[in-house]
């Protein structure tokens, strides 16, 4: 896990060179990078001479796929052709039938995020000459921006009643978390320090948010009301603990620790205080998504040399590896109805999404690649 406390960090240049100039992007803009071994960056521009902020291990990479409500569609983003280094939205039926460009545009667009009714999706763009938060209807209509300030922001999560849209924002000196109606009005900062806020996760009820911060020294994970008060350390110590994920009983937090020396995958009781530990590899385990009747977790592992995915039981029991391939699997994402996963890979040298039964069968590439 490169954050918490290793998010904030000078990232290094990757192996094979970055897919975009990092250093030629101004402050309040996000930087992609992307290698040819599918490693990757997102960094958060900073004054010139800095190599800003790492924000990789927060929040969605390239081809992380986000299933639509109703299980139909997956949202993800892409580079748009290998002529145009830009990224888009996309969204593809769930059978791969067909995917269409949302936001085809010379601009960079991110971090897709439907709304609970599958109306309409936010994103990130840059199009208006800085990083700020859109949200189109899902054919890509009607586009509205919902943010206007000169440093970056970036959205996270609609809140479950669609009432709310998390997002991040450097706008007061340091990355917040902060909440909007999906009109851009009713802007709240949800979190203050001076530290880094991040990965905020809301509550099936959505009354609660738990999130990532290093104010107190580490990485520590956290809770406080969905208006931001109240703010808890679910940690107690510094223990480089980050990006919460609610099971959908609404009493556990799945979570990523680096205490036992790697990051491994634990549960988090919050009402009784008690802690499970799901992952014991001796390699790092990451990106935990619960399944939607809350039985089991999918996650990413490096345990067999490559990052892969994989499902255990809540209880860390009957793990199993979902895919097998040399190249990096990524950002698992249960369908609606807990049948299958989609996931990004960046086989065949370039990014894709695939789906596979909740049982490894039946693998399914959605799309084409470059161009799509």
């Amino acid at each position: 896990m490169r954050t918490l406390p290793a998010l904030i960090i000078l990232a290094a240049a990757l192996a094979a060179g970055p897919a975009c100039d990092g250093g030629s992007v101004p402050p309040g803009r996000l930087a992609f990078y992307l290698d040819r071994f599918g490693g990757a960056d997102i960094r958060l521009a900073g004054a010139a001479g800095s190599d800003g902020l790492s924000l990789a291990a927060s929040l969605p990479l390239e081809g992380f796929p986000v299933w639509s409500p109703d299980g139909a569609r997956v949202a993800f983003y892409a580079q748009s052709d290998s002529r145009s280094p830009q990224r888009d939205i996309y969204v593809a039926a769930a059978d791969g039938s067909s995917v269409v460009n949302l936001t085809d545009s010379s601009s960079e667009e991110a971090f897709p995020a439907w709304s609970p009714d599958g109306a309409r999706i936010a994103f990130y763009s840059d199009r208006d000459g800085n990083g700020e938060v859109y949200v189109t209807n899902a054919d890509g209509s009607d586009v509205i921006r919902l943010t206007d300030d000169p440093a970056a922001d970036f959205p996270y999560s609609w809140s479950p009643d669609g009432g709310r849209i998390a997002f991040g924002s450097v706008r007061d000196g340091n990355l917040d978390i902060y909440s909007m109606r999906p009109d851009g009005s009713g802007v709240l900062r949800l979190t203050s320090s001076p530290a880094a806020d991040l990965d905020p996760a809301w509550s099936p009820d959505g009354a609660l948010i738990a999130f990532g911060s290093e104010r107190d020294g580490d990485g520590d994970l956290y809770l406080m009301n969905a208006d931001g008060s109240a703010a808890v350390n679910l940690s107690v110590r510094a223990l480089r603990d980050g990006l919460p994920a609610w099971a959908p009983d609404g009493r556990r937090i799945a979570f990523v620790s680096g205490r036992d020396g790697n990051d491994e995958v634990y549960v988090m009781d919050i009402v009784f205080s008690y802690l499970t530990r799901v992952t014991k590899a001796a390699r790092d385990d990451t990106w935990p998504r619960w399944s939607p009747d809350g039985t089991h977790i999918a996650f990413v592992s490096n345990r067999d040399s490559t990052n892969s995915v994989y499902i255990a039981s809540a209880d860390g029991s009957r793990q199993v590896r979902l895919t097998d391939d040399p190249a990096s699997s990524r950002g698992p994402a249960w369908s609606p109805y807990g049948d299958r996963i989609a996931f990004g890979s960046f086989r065949e040298g370039r990014s894709d999404v695939y789906v596979v039964n909740a049982d490894g069968s039946g693998l399914k590439r959605l799309t084409g690649g470059a161009g799509q």
